[in-house]
């Protein structure tokens, strides 16, 4: 009687766990091979891959192909390699792609995850909406005051590093530049990152993208577990990192007494959206009788405003401190690109008194030629991802995705192909030189995304990134090092953002006097 039990019980728990493997097969889709229960997503903790290194292997094993099936747990889902695919799905037919699709649950109750990167729907629309005005020229020149003290106070910083004779870890060194400068511009408070690596504020960043084994658990969890309630309530975000960041947010805020304090920093931003009511706008997601879209509202609740917050430091801090760092590690290797950026910076600043300003970053046109470069060499969000919204058909073929299909875009990959890039592991600025820059399909390069939900900071960073390298370059030269590698290794247990194991250690070397 119990061996029958049992049998009929691993007969179940065999169907439950395979459900859908067929689908791919019966669609004439190739696709990635899935492990019972948990699909493909096992397939990165067995080969000790990031996330970006998964997706990027999975391009690369079907080179003939426009798409590539895999699974999320027993669930559907399909990479995408076509160039023209992936502009229809981000761009042309974005309306039947606006979910990002980053939390498996319909509805996701965590508060970190309702910021402006990971929310979708209505929610996604109308802050969006609000917040873009945050990002415009006149804003980013008036933030521009406090980057040029954080260089300031980096250069001091690296003066002393230099004059020892020590390498240094510009990954590091980079992510305080950027923690204390978001720290300024975020929240209006002078974090003392630069001076002191170990402070609260630098803390609650390294424990944002250092992954955990709670971390890979509750990420492995949810995802293949996605229908079971009380996964729901697991949030992906520790708790110390979710309590840290709402504490840290309603404190200023009631610093503040709920009231903008004329800093012209993100929370007074926010506290500015806050005063102006309920969030008003036609709904993305919900239609009235005749068709046309309904008026839904948001309001702006401190948990709301504490998400955007944080998707503010996360995003910042990680992506330029990592894009940063990556180009002095790329000029160091490349001595000849290094002067000619050099011999740029020098020649711009002295158009203006010696002094980093907007306009004087804005004209560094091949110093940020390299920065492009430098993330196509090393693209740190490695891959984007998408949920259809639903029944669509591919256009030009005859494969229909069910609702809430998972897309993904493998942009390590693409960055890759010689397809479309020309020896691409070779790190070449002119690439990107306006009079080459038409030769590249522009559907391959999208460090920042594209569409509706590209990267709504991606100035912001940019105009961090290249000030403070500029600052470093117009002092030092960079060079490797006795412990530099020149591929470092990624770790493995990099999600959304990727990590080099080790850090990225140079040598700085002080320049001589022009």
């Amino acid at each position: 009687m119990w061996l029958l039990v049992v049998a009929l019980l691993l007969v179940v728990l065999y169907y439950v766990g395979t459900k859908n493997f067929d689908y791919w097969k019966k669609r004439g889709v190739k696709y990635d091979e899935p492990i019972i229960f948990f699909g493909s997503n096992l397939t990165h903790i067995i080969k000790k891959h990031s996330l970006s290194e998964r997706f990027a292997e999975l391009h690369n094993r079907f080179p003939n192909e426009k798409y590539v099936g895999y699974f999320e747990a027993n669930k559907p889902a399909l990479l995408v390699r076509d160039p023209e695919l992936i502009k229809t799905i981000l761009v042309t037919d974005f309306k039947h792609f606006y979910r990002r699709g980053v939390s498996p649950h319909k509805e996701d109750i965590e508060p970190l995850m309702k910021n402006l990167f990971t929310v979708d729907g209505d929610a996604w629309k109308l802050l969006r909406q609000r917040m873009t005005t945050a990002f415009s020229s006149a804003k980013l020149k008036a933030m521009f005051p406090l980057i040029v003290e954080r260089t300031e106070k980096l250069i001091t910083i690296a003066k002393k590093v230099a004059d020892s004779g020590e390498e240094v870890d510009v990954r590091n060194l980079m992510a305080r530049y950027t923690t204390d400068f978001i720290g300024a511009c975020g929240f209006g408070i002078d974090s003392k990152t630069l001076d002191d690596d170990t402070n609260d504020f630098r803390q609650l960043g390294r424990r944002i993208f250092t992954v955990t084994k709670r971390d890979i658990l509750v990420n492995l969890l949810k995802r293949t577990f996605s229908n079971v309630e009380l996964f729901k309530y697991i949030h992906f975000f520790s708790p110390e990192v979710e309590r840290k960041n709402l504490s840290l947010v309603r404190q200023i805020m009631s610093q503040r007494d709920y009231k903008p304090s004329g800093r012209n920093d993100f929370i007074d931003m926010m506290l500015e959206l806050k005063q102006k009511g309920k969030m008003v706008g036609e709904s993305i997601e919900k239609v009235n009788p005749d068709g046309s879209p309904k008026i839904v509202e948001l309001e702006l609740k401190d948990e709301l405003i504490a998400a955007q917050v944080f998707v503010f430091f996360a995003a910042g801090f990680e992506t330029s401190s990592s894009s940063s760092s990556f180009l002095l590690h790329q000029l160091a290797y490349h001595p000849e690109e290094q002067k000619l950026v050099q011999k740029e910076i020098d020649e711009v600043l002295a158009k203006y008194d010696g002094k980093l300003s907007y306009d004087a970053v804005k004209d560094m046109k091949y110093l940020e030629m390299a920065f492009k470069e430098s993330n196509r060499v090393f693209a740190s969000p490695g891959f984007l991802v998408r949920k259809t919204v639903g029944k669509y058909t591919l256009p030009g073929t005859d494969l229909t995705l069910d609702d809430r299909t998972g897309v993904v875009i493998s942009t390590q990959a693409l960055y890759a192909d010689e397809r479309y890039f020309d020896d691409p592991k070779t790190f070449k600025p002119m690439r990107f030189h306006p009079d080459n820059i038409h030769k590249m399909n522009k559907n391959v390069y999208l460090p920042f995304g594209d569409g509706p939900r590209a990267c709504i900071g991606e100035r912001l960073g940019i105009m961090q990134s290249l000030a403070g390298v500029a600052a470093v370059l117009h002092v030092f030269s960079v060079a490797p090092s006795k412990s530099t590698k020149r591929y470092p290794p990624i770790d493995p247990s990099s999600t959304i953002i990727q990590n080099v194991l080790g850090g990225l250690p140079l040598a700085l070397q002080r320049r001589k006097k022009q």
